[in-house]
């Protein structure tokens, strides 16, 4: 293992807890291990909150390198997390989407997928956690940064709208939605 210089930005503790939390959900989602939906829901939406707050903690960085860092996620691996999750949600997969671009200018419902935007964020943070798993110290300057960036320009947005439905799902599974309907007076009497 390479010196671990305390101030280097690869090595910053907030670094090492997103690479936790990180490990954590691609490992979870790569497991083949029989999960039921409700069971499937209860641990990813204990996951994907934290991984916003350790996301949203990276350091600021600057690349060192030309080159990007090096992708390890193929599209099959994308394609089998996709395609895990897809079977796992079932019917409850598609959501309505408001936070598209597009929507501002539809006249019909802009749906998006559970599987698809979680395979999104597990292609970012697979890839990140690859190069610290191969100890790839030249590249993980670099990793934090590309990490970082798609944060902010692209997953940190799946991850949200996904907690939406999710949240919904487990609220309705456990009967504790909430009731929409106050016929019961004014809120403030």
């Amino acid at each position: 293992m390479p010196n671990r210089n305390n101030d280097a930005p690869i090595y910053q503790p907030a670094v090492l807890d997103f690479v936790t939390i990180a490990v954590e959900i691609s490992s979870f989602l790569e497991s083949d291990e029989p999960i039921s939906r409700d069971e499937w829901i209860d641990r990813i939406l204990k996951m994907l909150p934290l991984l916003y707050v350790k996301a949203s903690l990276l350091p600021e960085t600057y690349p060192l390198n030309d080159e990007p860092p090096a992708t390890f996620v193929r599209e099959e691996d994308y394609a089998r997390v996709s395609g895990r999750v897809a079977s796992i949600m079932g019917e409850e997969d598609i959501y309505l989407d408001v936070f598209v671009d597009d929507m501002k200018y539809s006249d019909t419902p802009v749906t998006a997928t559970i599987s698809e935007n979680i395979a999104d964020i597990y292609q970012d943070i697979r890839n990140f956690v690859s190069v610290y798993q191969f100890e790839l110290t030249d590249q993980m300057q670099d990793a934090i940064c590309v990490c970082k960036d798609n944060f902010l320009l692209y997953w940190g947005q799946n991850l949200v709208n996904v907690l939406r439905p999710l949240h919904a799902l487990k609220s309705r599974e456990t009967g504790k939605e909430e009731d929409t309907n106050f016929n019961g007076g004014d809120l403030w009497d």
